[in-house]
């Protein structure tokens, strides 16, 4: 049973491939603006990659440029055909990919679906590859001289000046590593040998944060250094007093900047989505004007119902690059019609 059985005439055929070949441009723009989506986020994954533990991250920005690439060439190749419809000679040789094209528009359309819901549902793999990354980058802030990590203490800097932000999951995850570097320890100094003896890794562990994990909006100057040692400051008390540090950890920070980016990039994916399965049945309703301007052409979105359309749709992806081959039941039917009427008819 046919699905929304339309009727058109010779004008509304052509007004029809005229609107449909005006908003398949209109997708194909839609597919640029997701490809820069992607691009965009990938520029900003890369930008902090150093503080992330692996590539899974680049998984989502590489799906939108993929699907904004196949959006760009689907949609430019349907707006092709919509022009070509009101050109009964041009048409003929689109009618035999219409089907193929269906079913690749149906493919595409679930990938684009899938696309928009990892834009939603990464955050907890990015959760765990920032935690990571971060806890790796701030143990190499230390190592200034090592090369291929000398700018891991620049690195780290800047995101907390950034975001407002400081350590991993807060400022006391700075107490637990020795973010100072040897060189500026002065190893005579009793203070800094009872420090290294008293830890067993033979660490200089102290209770401050590096500079930029101070809040400039603070009235107080910044306590930086013997964070939770009252005596060591004037009317300060670490437990009751607002600390001039940022409260937040990088982590969270992070965390939220990209997974915002994400969501607003999935619901815009999904409204392109939604734009893309209206356009999806397009090549059905793709019909050359005919040159009887009082004809009526029936057209429908679904010719029989969903089970058999699919099927159908499969069975025709399956032929796509075998159109050089004759299946031997063709031929046997073309001999039969051949039998009952006569190929060639003269015309005196």
């Amino acid at each position: 049973m046919a699905l929304l059985k339309v009727k058109f005439n010779q004008k509304k055929r052509v007004k029809l491939a005229q609107g449909l070949w005006l908003m398949n441009w209109f997708s194909v723009l839609a597919g640029i603006l997701v490809f820069s989506m992607g691009l965009f986020l990938k520029v900003e994954l890369r930008k902090r990659s150093e503080v992330m533990d692996n590539s899974e991250s680049h998984f989502v920005p590489n799906s939108l440029i993929l699907m904004g690439i196949l959006s760009c060439a689907f949609n430019g190749f349907a707006g092709k055909i919509c022009y070509d419809s009101l050109d009964p000679t041009k048409f003929v040789k689109w009618k035999p990919l219409l089907k193929p094209y269906l079913a690749l528009c149906f493919l595409f359309n679930i990938l684009l679906f899938f696309v928009a819901l990892i834009c939603f549902l990464m955050r907890g793999s990015l959760d765990s590859t920032l935690a990571q990354g971060l806890k790796n980058g701030m143990k190499f802030y230390r190592d200034t001289d090592t090369p291929g990590r000398c700018f891991m203490k620049k690195t780290i800097d800047m995101l907390q000046i950034e975001f407002k932000c400081c350590g991993n999951n807060g400022f006391k995850d700075w107490f637990e590593i020795q973010w100072i570097s040897n060189r500026y320890l002065d190893f005579s100094s009793k203070e800094v040998k009872d420090r290294i003896k008293s830890n067993v890794d033979g660490r200089y562990l102290v209770d401050g944060v590096p500079f930029s994990c101070c809040n400039p909006s603070s009235p107080r100057p910044c306590i930086q250094y013997q964070v939770t040692n009252n005596s060591a400051h004037y009317s300060y008390d670490y437990q009751t007093e607002e600390l001039n540090l940022w409260r937040r950890g990088c982590r969270e920070a992070l965390l939220h900047y990209y997974s915002s980016m994400m969501s607003s990039m999935g619901a815009v994916v999904l409204l392109v989505w939604l734009f893309e399965v209206t356009l999806s049945s397009q090549p059905c309703f793709a019909e050359a004007p005919a040159l009887d301007r009082q004809s009526v052409l029936q057209r429908w979105i679904l010719e029989n119902n969903l089970k058999d359309t699919l099927k159908s749709a499969l069975e025709s992806l399956k032929k796509i690059g075998k159109f050089n081959q004759v299946e031997a039941g063709a031929e046997g039917a073309e001999g039969e019609e051949g039998g009952k009427t006569p190929a060639i008819t003269t015309v005196s």
